[in-house]
């Protein structure tokens, strides 16, 4: 009883109450809707795709902009912690948890299945018949667009603010505080707050349901294969209670002992899988279509980002494209969290691209092993559809697995593969809803950590068993409904980061090696030298007032090393007569966190913390 009052003490009711009533109302809500008519889920899918389809096509390739655009700009220099501080953790294992983050049961669930759907069913806005070699081609272009830098972006979004606004800034680990330099700190702590981290949670909550119905279907659809059980109702009940109670077991032995072991199993078990298949598989193909891959998608980038596919009436671009950006933008806090907490230490440019380009590298290779597998073999045998010609989503990846040799055994590790992600996902997600939950709080109950485990578990069961025969799309739609909201707070988020960045940058000194050696007037046309005099600005600092303290110098005393920070030249007034240099005030950077002091271990770490206290060496 006392653990259950000081769970309750410790939440954000504000929060958590709201997002309770808003996901069990959205459950009852797709009960209640589906029993009404059998096409509902793909009825209401259609409508979605056909109105928000545009906005989200377009705001995806906006965070692509966005984040090639702090990577490159002097932005990039901002160090995500101190300015004295080193990364956390090293380039390799920082790679690897990077690989880890981007791998989940959706690389297992489409790896097959998404590229041979691309290659026997084209969209008809790329205009290329299907399963021809321009599709093979194609298909997997498609494939790396949706797993690639656009989903990547996305990511960055979330967890480069976070990063910032709690490692620099010293901001609690809350989605809510990505937006404080747009609307001021007594917002973000009021109603506006609330809401905020309300639909992260809910968005959240059921992108991981999306993910354990994709996981559950596949493993029924694997066991089913294999002749050992058959498909229903039933059996998804089972798998998601033996499941679940698996993530519950984990969650409650905690982060450093429960979800660490099951990342790193998970990884291996994923990585000996993609092995046996690259080794035992056309392994010279494989490394040949890898490479041509990576092309074929730099080069369709430039089509592909603004395709919204206005007068296509295959319904493609709602199954696809547009699912996937809702799918990754309702994941965006869950992997926006993990990718800010193992990232301090490193400066923006390196978390832009390290996060853009490592995962987008590593899902590349996994699409290509397992996709061009695929489309191989059907090009070749023709095995690889069901009996009515279409492509099996569920069972494609062990249809595959079985024209290989020990296909038993690789099937097995497969579905080992797909209950590791399922754990894996739904624990970490439980963890990172509850921080919401709990105002960002790391330290949170096992009582509430279990409550969202159970609720992510339920919501995908419900949603498997009421969508019946359509209950892919009902996942699908659900994922796309749930992040319209948090679409909208995502490019808010990236105005309210740049307004953050630009003050950085401006207020950031700038360090210069100065010479102090007089040059020689010969050596310098006569009208500079005079123009330099008239304004009293010295080219070596020669004639300035000397400083009240020595200034240091390297070990020849023919240096100083000075710190500048430049001024804009509308902010410049220079008097014709006496040549006194006047700077406006109104023309100065404001910061827009205005100085905000936080009493939390958190904000006393960070570079604000250190600035504020007077500790930092600035």
């Amino acid at each position: 009883m006392t653990a259950l009052k000081n769970a309750w003490t410790g939440l954000r009711k504000p929060v958590f109450v709201p997002a309770s009533i808003v996901i069990f109302g959205l459950i009852a809500f797709a009960v209640i809707y589906a029993g009404t008519a059998s096409d509902a889920f793909a009825r209401l899918n259609t409508a979605i795709s056909n109105g928000v389809g545009w906005w989200y096509v377009l705001s995806a390739t906006g965070f692509v902009v966005f984040a090639f655009y702090c990577g490159i700009s002097r932005i990039g220099n901002i160090r995500l912690g101190r300015d004295d501080e080193n990364p956390e953790f090293g380039m390799m294992s920082w790679f690897a948890m990077l690989f880890s983050a981007g791998m989940g049961i959706g690389l297992v669930f489409y790896g097959v299945a998404e590229p041979l759907s691309h290659y026997v069913t084209p969209p008809v806005a790329g205009r290329i018949p299907g399963s021809t070699d321009a599709a093979a081609n194609q298909a997997m272009e498609l494939t790396m667009f949706h797993w690639g830098l656009h989903a990547w972006a996305i990511y960055v979004v979330v967890g480069l603010g976070l990063a910032y606004m709690t490692y620099r800034k010293g901001r609690p680990l809350s989605i809510r505080w990505l937006l404080e330099p747009l609307l001021g700190r007594a917002r973000i702590e009021g109603k506006i707050g609330h809401t905020i981290d309300v639909i992260a949670i809910v968005g959240t909550l059921f992108g991981v349901a999306t993910s354990l119905g994709f996981g559950v279907q596949q493993i029924s659809a694997g066991l089913d294969y294999l002749g050992w059980v058959d498909t229903g109702n039933g059996l998804v009940i089972t798998i998601i209670v033996i499941v679940t109670a698996m993530a519950t077991f984990s969650v409650a032995s905690g982060v450093a002992k429960g979800l660490k072991w099951l990342s790193n199993t998970n990884m291996i078990l994923a990585a000996l899988l993609a092995l046996f298949v690259l080794l035992l598989g056309p392994t010279l193909f494989l490394l040949q279509s890898w490479v041509q891959n990576i092309g074929g998608y730099i080069q369709a980038l430039p089509e592909l980002m603004l395709r919204t596919s206005p007068f296509a009436e295959d319904g493609w671009a709602g199954t696809w494209t547009i699912f996937y950006w809702g799918w990754w933008m309702s994941w965006a806090p869950f992997v926006g969290m993990f990718i800010a907490r193992i990232s301090r230490g490193r400066t923006i440019r390196e978390f832009v691209f390290g996060v853009l380009l490592a995962p987008t590298l590593v899902g590349s290779l996994w699409f290509t092993i397992f996709g061009n597998s695929g489309i191989l073999r059907q090009r070749n045998e023709g095995t690889m559809l069901d009996a009515s010609g279409a492509v099996d989503t569920n069972t494609s990846l062990f249809v595959l697995l079985d024209g290989l040799p020990l296909s038993t055994f690789t099937s097995l590790l497969a579905i080992m593969v797909i209950v590791f992600f399922f754990v894996t996902s739904a624990d970490s997600g439980s963890i990172v809803i509850d921080i919401l939950a709990n105002g960002g709080n790391l330290e949170t109950s096992k009582i509430t950590r279990i409550y969202w485990t159970f609720l992510s578990g339920t919501a995908a069961a419900i949603l498997l068993i009421v969508g019946g025969s359509t209950s892919l799309t009902a996942l699908q739609t659900v994922a796309i409904a749930t992040a319209v909201p948090f679409s909208i707070i995502m490019v808010l988020a990236c105005l309210s980061m740049l307004k953050a960045f630009r003050y950085e940058v401006a207020a950031a000194p700038r360090y210069l090696r100065v010479s102090t050696t007089a040059m020689a007037e010969t050596e310098v046309p006569q009208p500079a030298v005079k123009r330099l005099r008239d304004l009293n600005i010295s080219s070596t600092l020669a004639g300035l007032t000397p400083a009240p303290v020595d200034i240091p110098t390297d070990s020849g005393d023919s240096h100083v090393f000075i710190t500048v920070h430049e001024v804009p030249a509308h902010a410049v007034n220079i008097d014709p007569d006496t040549g006194v240099v006047d700077i406006s005030e109104d023309s100065q950077a404001v910061d827009p966190l205005g100085g905000e002091v936080f009493d939390t271990p958190e904000f006393a770490d960070s570079a604000e913390g250190q600035l504020q206290s007077g500790t930092n060496p600035e």
